[in-house]
């Protein structure tokens, strides 16, 4: 059997439990396909720092990462990212076989050799809320999904990372659903809606970086493909351009000190199926690196130093 290329550091990544201390407040996680392996480093320095925060909401990539955050399993979203990423189970034809999108969700939502199983009973611990982000096709609105919903759930987490175009709708009931990205990249608008004092947003691009966004907005590919879910095509076409807003917004928010925001350092060269394990790995201490160089800002911020 062939060996699939793994990241050559796998061995030394952090692992343990996050304690049951808890954090007020709400993370926001967005979403980027591999570009998450960020937020991976992101949170498992978090949990380190016993900062596991009440409620988290994430979007597409930024889902899977908050199933493992709130099970408190550092370094487990990690391991599975950087071991099985050229596993087709998990990437290629057999999750297209067996999920219809590229991303195996079966397989990463069960069990795997190498990997600590799933920890379902602090997932569905009550203290803690996780939220994901999903997009309906019919009427292209973001809808917030939370863990209580029980097993339904996980059909949630697969529809708020399920890719447009190379990937079939989820039906949940008779709803179609994909990815939550397409109508809400970074989800931080809604914790502000619910009055949350402390907002935490985790990015996956700089905080410079922008969306191009194309003027002609009739004979887009999106028109075509969802032309039976006219709603859901005209939020793809706007999606950059909301995406740009909400950049700008953000900013304005941290200026004001009103939201928290931890973004990568430095520009990266990811692509959204990134197949360069290095490259991943290198990633994933970048987010880990950036967390700890602002943890006393953050805990200040959090006032967990007074």
């Amino acid at each position: 059997m062939k060996k699939l290329p793994k990241y050559s550091g796998i061995d030394s990544l952090p692992s343990g439990r996050a304690s049951d201390q808890i954090t007020e407040g709400c993370i926001v996680l967005e979403g980027g396909a591999f570009r998450g392996v960020y937020t991976n480093g992101v949170l498992d320095a978090l949990m380190e720092e016993n900062i596991n925060f009440r409620c988290t909401v994430g979007v597409s990539a930024g889902a899977l990462n908050g199933v493992n955050y709130i099970t408190g399993q550092i370094g487990r979203s990690a391991r599975i990212n950087l071991r099985y990423r050229h596993d087709s189970r998990y990437v290629g034809r057999k999750a297209i076989l067996r999920n219809g999108g590229m991303i195996g969700f079966d397989f990463i939502l069960g069990r795997m050799p190498f990997i600590p199983d799933l920890d379902r009973k602090r997932l569905h611990n009550p203290n803690r809320q996780l939220y994901a982000v999903v997009t309906n096709l019919k009427t292209g609105q973001p809808e917030y999904i939370e863990k209580s919903v029980g097993e339904d759930f996980f059909k949630f987490i697969s529809a708020s990372s399920s890719m447009p175009y190379i990937s079939r709708p989820v039906m949940i009931g008779n709803q179609p659903y994909l990815d939550g990205g397409c109508s809400c990249k970074i989800p931080y608008e809604w914790p502000l809606k619910q009055n949350f004092e402390k907002i935490i947003v985790i990015r996956t691009r700089p905080r410079s970086y922008r969306k191009k966004v194309h003027e002609e907005r009739r004979f887009r590919t999106e028109n075509l493909v969802y032309r039976d879910y006219p709603a859901f095509a005209a939020s793809l076409t706007a999606s950059n351009e909301n995406y740009n807003r909400q950049c700008i917004e953000l900013l304005k928010l941290e200026r004001q000190k009103r939201i928290f925001v931890i973004a990568p350092s430095q520009n990266i060269e990811i692509r959204r199926l990134e197949g360069n394990m290095e490259k991943l790995g290198a990633l994933y201490y970048l987010g880990y690196d950036d967390t700890k160089r602002e943890i006393n800002r953050l805990k200040e911020y959090l006032a967990l130093n007074s």
